[in-house]
């Protein structure tokens, strides 16, 4: 079911710290196999009704997943299958999502009596708008993967034998782009979505500005002079 359990979870947060430091990694896939792309937390593993238990899940798994969606590298998630809590949450965390045909997207937190708690009920409003992630989160139903496409939730779906070599393309041309400017256009984004809009707009400016300085920018306009 690829549930993330807390040795998991370690493991995706150390690849991300390796990942950020290698200068020849430029963009991420993060998958899975079989039918699951992830079932979200291993519930078996955790009492959340121990003391204290609840804050130090919800921190491992807002590090882990913050760490995701702050690296200066585009990050892809190839969703194959059923996407459930945290694991919705932590396609949520990625730059785009690809969802194969058979994909499905659902927080079914409510009906256990709670609600996510790794961000979901901040980034799910944020992606697809307040209308449709409060249905989603407060009566916990299932959506396949067109309608999550209809909501904006997943950047397009394919047949589930392509979503691999869909991402892979996707990859390759992100890959092909002057890796600084995509980092600034991460944080220029991401940042600027929690600012006011005269904030936002200055912070574009400056990475605007600080791009005008860098030898990606130099390269890349001289060659397309000699063009």
């Amino acid at each position: 079911m690829n549930a993330l359990s807390k040795q998991l979870l370690q493991e995706l947060g150390a690849a991300m710290e390796e990942i950020a430091e290698d200068e020849e990694a430029n963009v991420v896939i993060i998958t899975s196999q079989g039918k699951a792309f992830c079932a979200g937390a291993d519930i078996a593993e955790t009492d959340l009704s121990a003391p204290n238990a609840a804050l130090k899940t919800t921190k491992v798994f807002r590090t882990v997943f913050n760490s995701i969606e702050a690296l200066p590298k585009p990050v892809i998630a190839a969703v194959n299958g059923f996407a459930l809590g945290g694991g919705c949450e932590l396609a949520l965390a990625c730059d785009l999502r690809i969802a194969s045909d058979k994909a499905s997207f659902a927080f079914p937190e409510v009906k256990l009596g709670l609600i996510p708690g790794a961000g979901g009920t901040q980034r799910l409003p944020r992606i697809i708008g307040m209308s449709n992630a409060l249905e989603m989160l407060l009566t916990g139903k299932r959506i396949n993967a067109e309608e999550a496409y209809r909501f904006g939730l997943v950047n397009r779906v394919v047949p589930a034998d392509n979503l691999l070599e869909e991402a892979r393309n996707l990859a390759g041309k992100l890959a092909a782009v002057p890796p600084l400017g995509i980092g600034m256009a991460k944080t220029a984004v991401r940042t600027g979505m929690n600012m006011d809009i005269g904030s936002a707009l200055e912070l574009e400016q400056q990475c605007f500005r600080y791009l005008t300085t860098t030898k990606d920018y130099g390269e890349e306009r001289n060659a397309f002079l000699d063009k």
